[in-house]
């Protein structure tokens, strides 16, 4: 089996890579090596970006330093393989609003990119939305707890309506990447499907204020750095851990079962941020400095998947819980501190 995964060297992308490698495959990287995100971490950003590569290297990955929105390149490299796992995004709300430019040719042109090389090349392609697709006038139904918001149902399923509410550039590139693969389904018959993606974390993410908030407050807990929340910290989200959704891509890849899937914990994962918190002050033994801010432009309250279609038509569900999957990740910072900038 020959596997391309588009942004192959960021956080998804390297996961992807060495799930697909540890089972013997031949995997391509296809990553730019862009610094956008981990400019603004405050993290050693030369030696976090090169961290994944060097790593996915040592398993015999193949590393092309490449740009989705180049398609005759993609075009070039995904010749001869047998999937694409399309990882590469812009994927921070306020990268999107201060350069809406970058946002729409990565997550639209880029996420074009990939599905032509899927028809033109004929082997199935997974592409990566997120909950952001549904819009933020979820926050109107809410209800507050003592520690999170509150809805009911709690769950939401694909049919809910998307792009509600107050809109960012990045609400609308992730939103038009989702329909164009539903596009690609219908009028040219591409094995191709959307994962609509919450809260992911694990290991090697280098999480910032921006994206990848989980990560975020455990780097800054073990470090001793203060973390900010934006709003309330009710927030909810129901976090995945990494390798259960490279299952989920492998299960898109058996099954061949084309469409728009949620992939998520469900209400079994579901976190605020508060209780994140508390969850790394449990495994710390010390709980860290918090800082309020206020709510930020187009931030989502609250999302909790439905993902009853996934386990339908896939036959997949995450098995890693957020106790242990916070475990990993810190084991992992605690490793890696000089990467990190420890201070």
């Amino acid at each position: 089996m020959k596997v391309l995964v588009t942004g192959g060297c960021g956080f998804l992308g390297s996961h992807v890579c060495e799930f697909y490698a540890r089972k013997g495959a031949e995997v391509i990287s296809y990553d730019n090596m862009t610094k956008h995100e981990l400019e603004r971490t405050g993290f050693a950003t030369e030696a976090a970006r090169t961290h994944n590569r060097d790593f996915l290297s040592g398993l015999g990955v193949r590393m092309v330093k490449a740009d989705i929105r180049n398609r005759e390149e993609l075009l070039d490299h995904a010749a001869g393989c047998d999937y694409l796992v399309h990882t590469a995004a812009q994927p921070a709300m306020t990268i999107s609003w201060e350069d809406p430019e970058l946002d729409i040719t990565t997550n639209v042109l880029g996420t074009f990119n990939v599905l032509e090389a899927a028809r033109k090349l004929k082997i199935p392609a997974a592409s990566c939305a997120t909950a952001h697709v549904y819009g933020n006038r979820i926050n109107e139904t809410l209800t507050e707890g003592d520690t999170r918001y509150l809805r009911e149902p709690a769950e939401i399923d694909e049919m809910h309506p998307t792009l509600e509410g107050t809109l960012t550039p990045l609400h609308a590139s992730k939103a038009a990447g989702d329909v164009y693969v539903r596009v690609y389904i219908d009028t040219y018959r591409v094995e191709a499907s959307s994962f609509r993606l919450t809260g992911i974390y694990g290991t090697r993410q280098f999480g910032g204020e921006d994206h990848g908030w989980v990560a975020n407050f455990a780097i800054r807990s073990v470090l001793g750095w203060p973390l900010t929340i934006f709003g309330k910290g009710k927030q909810v989200r129901d976090i995945i851990y990494a390798t259960d959704v490279c299952e989920a891509f492998d299960a898109f890849y058996r099954t061949r079962r084309p469409g728009i899937y949620n992939i998520g914990g469900g209400t079994a994962t579901a976190l605020s941020l508060l209780e994140c918190i508390d969850i790394l002050e449990e495994l710390n033994g010390a709980r860290p400095e918090v800082r309020f801010g206020p709510d930020r432009h187009g931030d989502l309250r609250y999302f909790i998947c439905n993902i009853g279609r996934a386990k339908r038509d896939l036959g997949w569900e995450p098995r890693v819980m957020p106790r242990e999957g916070i475990g990993r990740l810190l084991d992992w910072i605690r490793e890696n501190r000089n990467i990190l900038g420890e201070r």
